[in-house]
């Protein structure tokens, strides 16, 4: 299978629509669902950190005043991620911000994102929250690291990813839970999730 990446970032708010901008981002990179490179940094966007960000996060305004720009990470984070395909949990809210910060560094962001948190609710509607950190104790996977910053918020999307494969292999018999297979899987209807794992499903 090609490569994988597997994002987060951390933020001043919820939109760059409304000027919030990145201050922390972490790309897990997988090859055949295993761990091959990780990037991680702060960056520094020129904007202050509220207060209740910091209290969430613990990224401070002087980690940030510390670290490199922001036009000079996203443009490491987009030569490491290539023509990878990204993955991430609730995935609107980092593909706006990979978006709008590459576009700030005068980049394309043409990579097309999975959804770890809307393949979830196609597979687990059981599940008692959707939330990254609830799906990771529901399928008893590793909590890695801080909760609320990048690189540790990533590796339990990959670990997360990894789950949603190992249970399409084995519960619906997909034989190759590839990009295209999630693609779809996450923009279909609940109602029609059985249909597509049967058109999928091996003999």
């Amino acid at each position: 299978m090609p490569l994988t990446a597997v994002i987060d970032f951390e933020t001043t708010g919820i939109s760059p629509g409304c000027g919030d901008r990145a201050t922390e981002v972490a790309i897990v990179l997988l090859e055949n669902g295993r761990v091959v490179d990780r990037y991680q940094s702060l960056m520094n966007a020129g904007v202050r950190i509220p207060a209740f960000i910091t209290q969430l996060t613990g990224i401070t305004n002087a980690m940030v005043a510390a670290a490199p720009g922001a036009a000079q990470v996203m443009t490491q984070a987009s030569r490491f991620v290539g023509d990878a395909p990204l993955v991430a949990h609730n995935a609107a809210f980092d593909r706006r911000f990979w978006q709008a910060e590459l576009e700030r560094a005068g980049l394309a962001a043409p990579q097309p994102f999975i959804c770890t948190l809307l393949l979830s609710r196609r597979l687990y509607p059981q599940a008692p929250s959707h939330k990254l950190g609830s799906l990771v104790d529901y399928h008893g996977l590793p909590r890695t690291g801080q909760a609320h910053r990048a690189l540790a918020d990533a590796e339990m999307a990959a670990e997360l990813l990894g789950q949603i494969q190992h249970d399409l292999r084995t519960r619906h018999r997909v034989t190759s839970p590839d990009h295209a297979l999630l693609m779809a899987l996450q923009r279909c209807a609940k109602s029609a999730v059985g249909a597509l794992m049967a058109r999928h499903a091996s003999v």
